[in-house]
C-alpha cells in the first residue's frame, strides 16, 4: 500500500512539473492555424492530432526546462509568488529533471516527424527540411528560456520568443501542414494569438516581479515597472482583438467571422483585474483565467471562420 502511494505521489509531482495549466497556450495556436486551413477547405485530423501531439509535448518540455533553469539561476526561491516549483522544492533532484528533459526532447522530435511524414510524405521533402529546422530551434529555445549558460529569458527576450513560436510559428505552421500553402494576411491572427500568450506571460512576470528583481532576470515588468507592465498588458489585449478584426475586413465573408468577439469581455476582465491587483500573488487565478480566455478567443475565432466559409 505504502509503494501504491509512493508511486501516486510520485506521479503528482512529476504531472505538478509539467504545468497542465499551460497547455492551453499550446493547443490554441495549433486550434487557430487549423480552423483557419479548415475554412479554407485543407483539413486532416490525423494531421490536427500530431499537430496537438506535438504542441503539447513542446510545452512540456518547455515547462520542465524553466523549472529546471529558474532553480540553477535562484530564481525559484523563497520569494517567488508563484506555485512551489519540483526541483527548488527538492521534490525532483536537478539530475532527475535533466533526465526528464532528455525524455520530453525526444518525445517530442517524434512526435514532429511523425507529423511531417504524414504531413508531407517522401513528396515534399524539401518541406520536412525546413520544418526539421524550425522544429530544432524550437526545442532550443524550448530548453534555454530559462536553462544555459545564457539564458535568453534572464534578458527579457521571452515576450518575443513566446510572439513567435506560440504565434508566427504555431499558427502559421499548424496551417502549411495543412494546406501545404501559405497566405500572408494569416500573419495578422497569428500575431494575435501570439499577443496573447505573451500576455499569459506577462500575467506570470508581474507576479514574479520582485523575486525576478532578485535573481536578476530583466524581464519586461522588471524593466518597465509595475505601472508599466500594467499598460502592456491592455497594449497586449487590445491589440490582440485589433488584429484579429482586421483579418476578418481584408477577408470579409460573414459576420459569423467576429464570433470571437464573444470572447472581449474576458479579456476586460482580465485586463481590470491586473490594474487593480494590489497582491501580487492574488494574481495566481488571473494567469489560469488569461490562459482560458485566450483559448476561448482562439477557439471562437477558429469556428467562426469554419462557419463563414461553410454557411
Amino acid at each position: 500500500m505504502t509503494s501504491i502511494n509512493t508511486s501516486t505521489n510520485r506521479l503528482d509531482i512529476w504531472i505538478h512539473a509539467m504545468r497542465p495549466r499551460t497547455l492551453p497556450l499550446a493547443l490554441a495556436c495549433i486550434i487557430m492555424g487549423t480552423g483557419l486551413a479548415a475554412a479554407d477547405g485543407a483539413f486532416s485530423w490525423t494531421v490536427a492530432l500530431l499537430s496537438i501531439l506535438t504542441a503539447i509535448l513542446l510545452q512540456i518540455l518547455s515547462n520542465l526546462a524553466n523549472d529546471y533553469g529558474d532553480s540553477t539561476h535562484g530564481a525559484d526561491h523563497i520569494e517567488r509568488k508563484g506555485p512551489q516549483r519540483a526541483v527548488q522544492s527538492g521534490q525532483v533532484t536537478a539530475a532527475g529533471m535533466r533526465r526528464a528533459i532528455v525524455i520530453a526532447s525526444l518525445l517530442t522530435m517524434i512526435s514532429g516527424v511523425a507529423l511531417l511524414w504524414v504531413a508531407f510524405g517522401r513528396e515534399a521533402f524539401s518541406f520536412t527540411l525546413v520544418f526539421i529546422l524550425v522544429g530544432a530551434v524550437a526545442i532550443g529555445a524550448a530548453i534555454t528560456y530559462t536553462a544555459g549558460k545564457m539564458p535568453y529569458g534572464y534578458a527579457g527576450l521571452g515576450d518575443i520568443a513566446v510572439l513567435i513560436f506560440f504565434g508566427w510559428v504555431g499558427v502559421m505552421g499548424s496551417y502549411f501542414v495543412q494546406t501545404r500553402q501559405l497566405d500572408w494576411t494569416i500573419v495578422l491572427p497569428a500575431t494575435a494569438c501570439g499577443l496573447l500568450a505573451v500576455a499569459v506571460l506577462n500575467v506570470n512576470n508581474i507576479r514574479d516581479l520582485e523575486s525576478d528583481k532578485m535573481a536578476g532576470k530583466k524581464s519586461i515588468p522588471v524593466r518597465i515597472g509595475l505601472v508599466g507592465a500594467r499598460r502592456y498588458h491592455w497594449a497586449l489585449l487590445i491589440l490582440s482583438v485589433v488584429l484579429a478584426v482586421l483579418f476578418c475586413l481584408i477577408n470579409s465573408n460573414s459576420l459569423w467571422q467576429y464570433l470571437f468577439l464573444l470572447s472581449v469581455p474576458l479579456l476586460v476582465r482580465n485586463g481590470m483585474a491586473i490594474s487593480r491587483a494590489q497582491d501580487l500573488p492574488s494574481l495566481n487565478p488571473w494567469l489560469k483565467q488569461m490562459s482560458l480566455a485566450a483559448l476561448v478567443f482562439v477557439i471562437l475565432f477558429s469556428i467562426g471562420q469554419v462557419a463563414a466559409a461553410v454557411i
